[in-house]
């Protein structure tokens, strides 16, 4: 489900889509209400729903009443996470735009505290949040420039072999730097939370629809960069339950493994 909300009939204040397989609505009651208090001149009007599947459907008896009309943006079926945001994004007007996972829960103030930041830093075209995860411990999700060495000691190696390279592991996690205080000119944001100045994804056509998952935040990161600065901002607090993609089953290797050969095509191959 691409759930897309806008704060205005003609240019929203801010849109957001988050990607959902369920028919649950709790997120999206969560994402309405930070949402609303994030700039309270600007009180929710629209929304922009795609969803797939009759549960889904059904769910939409659960939208708030006072986050306006909904419409249903069905049939495309599973095209990618970044394809099926580019269907939303090709369709909301706004000054800002967020994307999220399903799997994120935010902090009641994340949403504020990103928009504060964009606001006071007006060189920056995508902001990347605090991430915790499940055990209240920060996840690095901001990244160095990767080589296909880290990547595997990070997402297949077995543990004795993560221990010894740890600091290679460490160094691409940009644990040195991410911490508690704003850090400009960050390499690579993950997709679990991004929030981007709209007019910036229009004009670099949003995610590149090749990657049907995997890497299509960094490859957007990268682009971003060209133009903008990609910043950490550690006042924006979110919980992430995510797993790698080890963890999820071949087909997500599978999906990790292809998107990993078209980044590197892309924008160059390091190895170690």
């Amino acid at each position: 489900m691409v759930v897309a909300f806008s704060g205005g009939a003609d240019s929203a204040f801010l849109a957001a889509i988050a990607l959902t397989a369920t028919p649950a609505f709790a997120q999206t009651r969560v994402l309405t209400g930070t949402i609303t208090d994030a700039d309270s001149r600007e009180p929710l009007e629209g929304a922009q729903i795609g969803v797939k599947g009759s549960p889904a459907l059904r769910a939409l008896a659960s939208w708030p009443a006072g986050a306006g009309p909904v419409e249903v943006l069905a049939g495309h079926g599973n095209v990618g996470y970044g394809r099926a945001n580019n269907l939303a994004i090709e369709r909301v007007r706004s000054d800002f735009h967020l994307i999220m996972n399903p799997d994120v829960e935010l902090d009641a103030a994340a949403l504020r505290e990103a928009l504060s930041a964009a606001r006071e830093h007006p060189e920056v075209g995508l902001l990347a949040p605090a991430v915790y995860g499940d055990d209240g411990h920060l996840q690095y999700l901001c990244k160095r420039y990767p080589s296909v060495w880290v990547l595997f000691l990070r997402g297949f190696a077995p543990a004795v072999l993560r221990r010894r390279f740890a600091p290679a592991i460490a160094h691409y996690e940009m644990r040195d730097v991410i911490a508690d205080r704003f850090v400009p000119n960050v390499p690579l944001a993950s997709g679990c939370f991004m929030l981007a100045r709209t007019a910036l994804l229009s004009r670099l056509g949003g995610f590149d629809p090749r990657y049907f998952m995997y890497f299509e935040d960094y490859d957007l990161s990268l682009r971003v960069a060209q133009e903008a600065v990609v910043a950490y901002v550690p006042r924006a607090r979110i919980l992430h339950h995510g797993g790698e993609a080890s963890r999820k089953g071949l087909r997500h290797v599978a999906w990790f493994m292809r998107s990993a050969w078209r980044f590197f095509a892309r924008h160059g191959w390091k190895i170690a």
